[in-house]
Formats: C-alpha cells, sequence, structure tokens
C-alpha cells in the first residue's frame, strides 16, 4: 500500500514516520502527478490559508478532489481538517470542500493555548487517544454522512464521512499509531 502526504507545508515528515511505522510505503506529494498510483492520502497540520493557496496554485486543490472522487481515503488533521470542509466559519479561504461539515479554526485559541487530551474513540477501543491540539479547529456541525468518532468537552473533534477521516488534533506527533492505522485500513 502506497500512501502519499502532502508535502508541501506543514508536518508531513511526522505523518511520513507514522505510516512508516505502520508500515505503509510513503511518497510526498508536491504536485498532481504525485497523486498517481496512490492508495491514500493525509493532509497534514499546518496553516490552512497556505496550505490552500499552494494547493490552488499548483493544481493540487482540483487533483484531490478528483482522487476522492475515486474513494480513495483521505486523512485532514488540524488545518488538514480544516482543508477538507465544505464550510469554514468566516472565512472564504480555499477549501476542498469533500467534508460535509462546518468547522471553525482557531477554536481552541492560540499557539500559547496548546494542550493534550484524551479522546474516546469507541470505533478503536481503550485506551484513550492523546489528542494534541495546536491552535487546534473544531466542527460546530455535520451533515447526516458524517459520524462522529470523537469528541473533547462537547466539541466534535474526529470524524468520518465515507473514505474522509478527519482530526482537529495532531495524533502524528504521539506514539499511538492506532488512528493511523485505522486509515489505512479505510483503503
Amino acid at each position: 500500500m502506497r500512501i502519499g502526504v502532502l508535502a508541501i507545508q506543514g508536518d508531513f515528515r511526522e505523518h511520513r514516520a507514522a505510516l512508516e511505522a505502520c508500515g505503509a510505503q510513503v511518497s510526498e506529494v508536491r504536485l498532481p502527478e504525485h497523486l498517481e498510483g496512490l492508495s491514500g492520502l493525509v493532509i497534514p497540520g499546518g496553516e490552512s490559508t497556505t496550505i490552500g493557496k499552494l494547493m490552488a496554485r499548483y493544481g493540487l486543490d482540483e487533483a484531490v478532489r478528483a482522487f476522492s472522487s475515486q474513494g480513495k481515503p483521505i486523512f485532514g488533521t488540524c488545518a488538514g481538517m480544516i482543508m477538507l470542509a465544505n464550510n469554514i466559519e468566516g472565512s472564504q479561504q480555499q477549501r476542498l470542500g469533500l467534508l460535509d461539515g462546518a468547522v471553525l479554526r482557531n477554536a481552541f485559541g492560540r499557539q500559547v493555548d496548546s494542550f493534550e487530551a484524551d479522546i474516546e474513540v469507541a470505533e478503536i477501543g481503550p485506551p484513550p487517544v492523546k489528542g494534541v491540539f495546536i491552535r487546534a479547529p473544531y466542527i460546530e456541525s455535520v451533515g447526516k454522512s458524517v459520524r462522529i468518532l470523537g469528541e473533547f468537552e462537547g466539541k466534535i473533534v474526529l470524524v468520518r464521512q465515507n473514505n474522509i477521516l478527519a482530526a482537529a488534533f495532531h495524533p502524528e506527533l504521539t506514539d499511538d499509531l492506532r488512528l493511523h492505522r485505522y486509515f489505512l485500513a479505510m483503503g
């Protein structure tokens, strides 16, 4: 199984290491043609406005939409979750619009407000997943086809919609590989 990690900005190296630790072959994606032959794609955390602009500049936005329409799994974390949403509260920034949900950027505060929390994820079982929240978003509302997999203090922080998995936090910054394995099993 060959998985791509969008490598134009953000913490793509950490996702690459986590996926390789799960046994996946990993390719860095910077251009549309880099999606060819991949079984799935990770859109990492970083700065969502910058990621959106760079994706549009290089034609990756349309290429990723086409990739998703083939049913291939996509996992977005933090800024990646923002990019996947079809609605970003108070923003007209570029987005992929693949996840039926409304996301609020920087919802837990600024960089100085970063924290870790345990997230119960019934689909992967105990113990809880360690969530690393850095200028993290959360999902304010979801459509009927979206399954809520995890919440923190009543806020939606982990969801799945068909081939789309999205987390408000950074699982790649922990030693727990269960979410990456869950993503790989979606393919």
